[in-house]
């Protein structure tokens, strides 16, 4: 008997707890400020990079798996011969493989 007593505390205890999580009211999430954050994301990420102009501060910032090193020898590529003539010929600076020029052909740009 004592047990049965238990046993239909529980329960009831369960099957309130069930019903007050189905009963809560639903939470909507926000997406107001998402939409703003992703509009900003695009805006900065339209702007190309000069690959004759830019600065090693720049070319780090702005390029995708460009460390400090990689753009200082972008730069220092560009002082000893001249300025690219070609975005592909980034592939001749120590460093930069096709991998990383492919993940960043659509932000670069020669002038």
């Amino acid at each position: 008997m004592r047990n049965g007593f238990f046993y239909s505390l529980v329960f009831a205890l369960l099957t309130s707890a069930s019903i007050a999580v189905v009963a809560a009211p639903a939470v909507v999430p926000n997406t107001d400020k998402a939409m703003m954050v992703s509009d900003t994301v695009a805006t900065s990420t339209s702007e190309k990079v000069d690959l004759n102009g830019a600065d090693a501060a720049t070319l780090q910032k702005q390029l995708s798996g460009v460390g400090e090193a990689k753009a200082k020898a972008i730069v220092a590529y560009r002082d000893a011969n001249g300025p690219f003539a070609s975005v592909d010929e980034l592939l001749e600076v120590k460093g930069i493989g096709k991998a990383i020029l492919d993940r960043n052909r659509d932000k670069l740009e020669v002038n």
